[in-house]
């Protein structure tokens, strides 16, 4: 056993697994001459007109073809290559051909908004940017148009760079999609037709393991975004090793709506499904019938979703009348699940939930929960590390606690980010001269190596000179049968410093008041954990990636508090 006997302290195991010590562009070339002629990508929407099946040779051939034309572009070694996108096609075909040509992937939130595009695109010194004309009522054309004039004498039909002068790195913008009088995508894949095979092979070969193959920004909620700095032997093996802990197989089918731009969405999804051999079926946006038809359609084996997407899913008027047998996985994580969810998720889709821990500095996973473990396990935990993983809980000293007691949580090992880019202050604070990543949330272990996250530093209550841990109280109220979902909050209170505050979610046909919910916690729980305030919601305000945004919750009551006094 990896953990020690005296210390919340997990010593890294190989469980068999040896590190990959190769590209991106290697592991495509490997399982395409593996694979062969086995779907690798499915794209089904015909009532859209998209039906695109592609093989794994079918993919690196369209890959290469792409790479090609980026060096058309004049796109060199280094050179940041940014997508703002929803999950269509080409960012796929994207993110496997920029880092085949030793170029960085910059991966742009859809949800982003005039600043923080023109934040991005300056603080990532971008090259060349892809991009869809809109989304949701999000103009990002126009939004671009804005930030860059003088793309207003651009010509559709020429791919000459631009000259910015607030974005001195900006060479290029392409449009995915029609329109708009930028150059398309099509034109810079025909521009590749020029460019030889053996330039595209030189390129590739000079690419090392170590190099920065993406940089992902952080959300920015305490200060700017932060650009975490993505290897490729740290995304390619990170993606491999959480395949082998939650169970994947050769000719797996994964139904799966995370988006791109998150590290969920093209690393665990994305390379997971390279690494393994399976088939990544991609729904472009959530949507919880399309995916049940995608599930019954495709014969899907695995689902990867966070818990608000299972819910919508299991939820939904019409989820019985779909076939999920073919289901053997459930991927999930990002806020704890309670047990009867999981006993949904087995019950109505057959499968066993895999439930897992990452942040985007690691690669993005941490710990993930073999298929095989309890319910309870997987409710209240988030598993164990992954295989060459180093994980302690430290106290304020950077001393590792005691089993169980709660602390902040420390990685090391080989997903750890290089840094954050044109960041040297940012990433000295989070990750020290041991090279452990600081991670900013709170968790334990148990004696058994199993960590459960009780919150993050920043979000944890003290209330009265207690602390209140968030993820705690979320857990306890969840194990209430009329209780679908709950998020805890704090609230500044002049006399005790903060009180909490739950949001609460009933189940369907369910219904509870304030008064019920303040007994029950009363009867199980220490009094100061106890919620102050309890409000009922429908729904929760959602990042793109399906995660709460708890800082509107807090705004919201703040307001209304205000107004009443």
């Amino acid at each position: 056993m990896a953990v020690r006997k005296d210390a919340s302290f997990w010593d890294a195991e190989t469980e068999g697994h040896a590190l990959l010590d190769i590209t991106v562009g290697e592991l495509l070339d490997r399982q395409a001459d593996r694979f062969g002629d086995q779907d690798a990508v499915v794209y089904r929407y015909p009532e859209h007109g998209l039906d695109l099946r592609l093989s794994f040779r079918a993919l690196r051939d369209r890959v290469d073809a792409l790479a090609r034309g980026l060096l058309a572009l004049g796109v060199q070694a280094g050179d940041k290559v940014a997508v703002l996108a929803t999950n269509v096609p080409e960012w796929l075909l994207l993110e496997l051909a920029v880092p085949r040509v030793g170029a960085v992937l910059v991966t742009v939130n859809t949800n982003s908004r005039r600043e923080e595009l023109g934040y991005l695109l300056r603080q990532a010194e971008v090259h060349t940017l892809f991009l869809q004309a809109e989304h949701r009522g999000n103009a990002y054309l126009e939004t671009l148009r804005g930030l860059v004039p003088e793309l207003a004498g651009a010509d559709a039909q020429s791919l000459l760079p631009v000259a910015s002068k607030d974005f001195p790195a900006l060479r290029h913008t392409v449009l995915l999609g029609a329109g708009g009088g930028l150059p398309g995508f099509d034109a810079v894949v025909r521009a590749g037709d020029g460019v030889p095979e053996s330039t595209l092979r030189a390129r590739q070969a000079a690419v090392r393991p170590d190099d920065v193959s993406q940089i992902q920004f952080t959300s920015g909620t305490t200060g700017a975004p932060k650009g975490a700095m993505i290897t490729h032997r740290g995304s390619l093996n990170n993606a491999r090793l959480f395949g082998f802990r939650a169970g994947f197989r050769a000719g797996d089918r994964m139904v799966t709506a995370m988006p791109f731009f998150h590290t969920a969405g093209n690393v665990l999804d994305v390379l997971g499904l390279l690494a393994h051999g399976g088939t990544l079926v991609k729904a472009i946006q959530f949507e919880p019938l399309k995916l049940l038809e995608l599930v019954q359609a495709e014969r899907a084996t695995i689902l990867h979703g966070v818990p608000t997407m299972l819910i919508a899913m299991l939820q939904h008027p019409r989820a019985a009348e779909f076939d999920t047998a073919s289901l053997r996985l459930v991927l999930s994580g990002g806020t704890p699940i309670p047990v009867p969810v999981l006993e949904q998720v087995k019950a109505r889709f057959g499968a066993d939930p895999v439930i897992g821990f990452g942040m985007t500095e690691a690669s993005p996973m941490v710990t993930g929960t073999p298929s095989s473990d309890s319910f309870e396990l997987k409710s209240a935990t988030v598993g164990k590390p992954l295989p060459h993983v180093e994980v302690k809980i430290v106290d304020a000293a950077g001393v590792a606690v005691p089993h169980g007691q709660p602390g902040e949580l420390l990685v090391r090992g080989f997903g750890v980010m290089k840094g954050y880019y044109r960041m040297p202050e940012k990433t000295a604070e989070a990750i020290d001269a041991q090279g452990w990543l600081h991670s900013g949330d709170l968790a334990t272990m148990d004696a058994g190596g199993y960590i459960r996250i009780v919150g993050r530093i920043k979000d944890m209550i003290i209330r009265g000179g207690e602390n209140v841990y968030p993820a705690e109280v979320e857990s306890f109220l969840m194990r209430h049968p009329a209780i679908q979902q709950a998020q805890v909050v704090g609230i500044p209170d002049a006399y005790m410093g903060e009180e909490s505050a739950a949001f609460i979610q009933c189940r369907e046909g369910h219904a509870l008041d304030a008064a019920t919910v303040e007994s029950y916690c009363r009867a199980h729980m220490a009094r100061h954990k106890l919620p102050k305030y309890v409000r009922f919601v429908t729904d929760y305000p959602l990042t793109p990636s399906g995660k709460v945004r708890k800082f509107e919750l807090r705004d919201r009551l703040l307001a209304e508090l205000k107004e009443r006094a």
